[in-house]
């Protein structure tokens, strides 16, 4: 093998599998690992009679690389990205081109795109989701930096993306940070999806006492609809089912209920604040993985604090597919995308990002943990109007909204009655019915603020800022 193609720095799964990816479609490769054990296992390995060679030490990597050299880097975000960089700038030559594809915060993304760029280097920061199979078989990918870095890498990553009836699933995303950043926000709205689907979990054991095979049942169902059918329904209904081989008793009661989370849905809602979009819903989602990290806590807060008694809620049953819960994770779902999307919109004019919303729409129908049927309409809505203000300001979602508010407003005032959190399918609630409410209490805020602060207030009937002496 001459010189390769493509070049991989970091032999994670994810790492493993893009490369074998990129040999599958023509490219071949050499890899790098700081260990050279990894390196070693790897060739001997997935990736033996490949067109792949390993390279024990990053002088022998760049000079095994055709030029202008192609390199992915796929190692921790934060300053292992920064400390690669530095090692691999001093062997690199004009043209050549360095792509982050791991989860790095887009602000990072921002510097290292302006620096590298100064030196005549390209550098893309690219953000990549589906999993090690998705990796392996064709992920979505947002690659973001200047449009000629891009277009350097463009013909490799259409032919490893997912493909979808309307093409491959990558496309330009913009300048600087905007490929991390919308990575960042398709991770946020999973950690809503994911909470959703959690709470309609907890609502058919506790309030339908269902088993977890009916559950998977109801899953399954929901999977044929145009609404809910995605990979994360998907997945549910396999966890639902999967039996422990030593109990034969379903696996997921088995696993601690604690999760954890590796920043990107702490990014989306500390990027929301700054940027003053509303997303309650993610916001919801993150905050119900840090409430449920505090297991020992929230063990012996059940032994004091009481809950309530016991009252039904009408989630339906198995035959209609559980219909006012199917309502309520629909609309709740809606919700997620809507702020998800609302925040690319501010972002992209904060930023100069040029977002194409349509574009992000169709590049999340295949390969990421997100892909879905409704992404489909998503992309129909912003092609019939680029500047829509809101998702749900969309005929066909407004429509899905009008329909399914009452079955959403049941199961949450269920759940409330019965104590069971329902943190996400409240947020979303609350997030439609603030959207859609011509006049909210924040005048009575306002008073408050002159009150005590003269923080001035408008008028509706009058131009110009006002202060009220209201203390005598």
């Amino acid at each position: 093998m001459g010189k390769a193609h493509f070049g991989l720095i970091g032999l994670g799964v994810m790492g493993e599998n893009l490369v074998l990816n990129a040999e599958r479609n023509g490219y071949s490769s050499v890899v790098y690992n700081r260990t050279p054990a990894k390196t070693a296992a790897f060739l001997a390995g997935p990736g033996a009679g490949k067109q792949i060679i390993g390279a024990n030490t990053l002088e022998e990597f760049v000079e095994a690389l055709e030029r202008p050299r192609r390199i992915l880097v796929m190692v921790k975000a934060g300053q292992p990205i920064d400390d690669m960089i530095s090692q691999l700038s001093p062997l690199l030559e004009e043209g050549d081109l360095l792509i982050d594809g791991g989860n790095s915060l887009y602000t990072d993304t921002e510097r290292r795109v302006a620096d590298l760029e100064s030196r005549s280097f390209g550098f893309i920061g690219m953000g990549v989701s589906g999993g090690a199979k998705g990796a392996l078989e064709g992920p979505s990918m947002m690659p973001g930096g200047t449009r000629a870095a891009y277009e350097a890498i463009e013909p490799l990553l259409r032919k490893m993306a997912a493909q979808v009836d309307d093409g491959p699933c990558v496309t330009y995303i913009g300048p600087g940070g905007a490929g991390h950043f919308v990575k960042t926000v398709h991770n946020g709205i999973e950690y809503g999806i994911q909470q959703i689907l959690s709470e309609a979990y907890d609502l058919m054991k506790r309030a339908g006492g269902l088993t977890g095979d009916e559950m998977a049942d109801v899953l399954k169902n929901w999977n044929t609809t145009e609404e809910l059918s995605s990979f994360l329904v998907e997945i549910t209904e396999i966890c639902l089912r999967t039996k422990d081989p030593e109990t034969g008793s379903d696996l997921v009661e088995l696993i601690v209920d604690a999760a954890g989370q590796k920043g990107t849905g702490l990014w989306t809602v500390v990027s929301a604040l700054q940027m003053g979009v509303a997303v309650p819903t993610i916001y919801a989602a993150l905050n119900a993985r840090v409430l449920s990290s505090m297991r020992q806590e929230r063990l012996a807060a059940a032994a004091v604090l009481k809950a309530p008694e016991s009252h039904p809620i009408d989630l339906g049953t198995a035959v209609d597919a559980m219909a006012p819960l199917f309502d309520a994770c629909v609309l709740a779902a809606i919700a997620s995308y809507a702020q998800g999307m609302a925040l690319l919109q501010e972002a992209s004019i904060l930023h100069n990002y040029n977002l194409d919303m349509s574009a992000i729409g169709q590049i999340w129908k295949g390969g990421c943990i997100i892909r879905a049927r409704l992404l489909q309409r998503i992309q129909d809505a912003y092609t019939n109007n680029s500047q829509l203000d809101n998702l749900m300001l969309d005929p066909w979602f407004a429509d899905q909204i009008n329909r399914r508010l009452p079955g959403l407003r049941q199961v949450v005032a269920g759940g409330a009655l019965t104590g069971i959190p329902l943190p996400c399918l409240s947020s979303s609630l609350d997030y439609i019915d603030s959207y859609r409410s011509a006049r909210l209490p924040q005048n009575l805020l306002q008073a408050m603020r002159d009150c005590f602060g003269a923080h001035t207030y408008e008028r509706l009937d009058q131009p110009g800022s006002f202060h009220t002496e209201w203390l005598d």
